[in-house]
């Protein structure tokens, strides 16, 4: 059972110009350096001809895996969306309650998250526990180590 993704557009066409690197560019090398390691003599001794098979198995499995990933993807049209509660793609001022600390985070797919820019993945702890909340909520988040009490301080689009 494939899991559909939400993207928006500039995260979709990222994902898609991935893919097209891996199957345009990143396939022929790997091609190229198992025919270079053939010529080289004996497979059966052959260390450089075996690592370039292995190169070729991983990196056909991550063409496989973007494929799927691209074949679920849904394009999300932002002005439809619910801002009056915390959806894929809401950018969510939260406040954590035991330290007073506010931090702003865009809720995205898996493959857009980012941490360094603000956006985590709602399939995170922290985006799980935010979903369907709602302004002056206070989402409790299990992590780790315990449990994190956050109060939803406002919800935008952008």
């Amino acid at each position: 059972m494939s899991k559909v993704s939400y993207y928006t557009a500039e995260g979709l066409k990222k994902l898609r110009d991935e893919l097209d690197q891996l199957r345009d560019i990143e396939r022929p090398k790997a091609s190229q350096a198992i025919a270079e390691a053939r010529d080289k003599g004996d497979l059966s001794e052959n260390a450089e001809y075996d690592a370039a098979k292995e190169a070729q198995g991983m990196l056909e499995m991550r063409i496989s895996k973007m494929e799927e990933t691209v074949a679920n993807a849904r394009l999300i049209d932002e002005s439809q969306l619910d801002t009056s509660k915390v959806l894929v793609h809401s950018n969510v001022k939260i406040k954590n309650i035991s330290n007073g600390t506010e931090m702003m985070y865009k809720l995205v797919a898996q493959s857009e998250a980012d941490l360094k820019t603000g956006k985590i993945s709602v399939d995170s702890p922290i985006g799980k526990g935010l979903l369907g909340k709602k302004v002056g909520d206070i989402a409790e988040i299990q992590v780790p180590n315990g449990v994190m009490k956050f109060e939803i301080l406002e919800i935008s689009r952008n």
